[in-house]
């Protein structure tokens, strides 16, 4: 799998059917491989190596907007059980656009947010998200996660 601007991880990987598997530690099950999967899978590490903690990390979580389901890649939670992060990954030959930026807005919609991360595993950006104004102001980095 290509090399991602993430740090690396200990991942166990496994084939079924003659295609690749990797473990993902939220769910608890194997996942079959997709090159956005494998950013996803680096993303979930990242965060639990910044301090976010795993029960509060949620993987492909559904939501309903416009009577259409959806899927939100990764969902972060505070402690008092509100949504604080979403983070919409790409594969890594996906851009990270103006189009990935409202795909991840239209979600936080009903989700609502405060922080939103976009990765495609080379390129990361990070934003906090202005309920009242529904402004973006950009950060230069991961939001930190409070664990108070």
């Amino acid at each position: 799998m290509q090399e991602l601007n993430l740090p690396t991880f200990k991942y166990k990987v496994k084939k079924q059917q003659g295609k690749p598997f990797i473990w993902d530690e939220i769910r608890k099950k194997y996942i079959q491989i997709t090159p956005e999967e494998w950013v996803r899978q680096h993303f979930i590490h990242y965060l639990i190596s910044e301090g976010y903690s795993k029960p509060l990390i949620s993987v492909e979580a559904g939501l309903k907007y416009n009577q259409r389901q959806k899927r939100s890649d990764i969902l972060v939670f505070d402690l008092a059980g509100q949504p604080f992060l979403l983070v919409e990954c790409k594969a890594p030959q996906i851009a990270l656009t103006q189009a990935v930026l409202e795909q991840a807005i239209f979600y936080n919609q009903v989700i609502k947010a405060p922080y939103i991360a976009l990765s495609n595993g080379l390129q990361h950006l990070y934003c906090h998200l202005n309920p009242a104004t529904q402004q973006i102001a950009w950060l230069e980095k991961l939001p930190p996660f409070s664990t108070e």
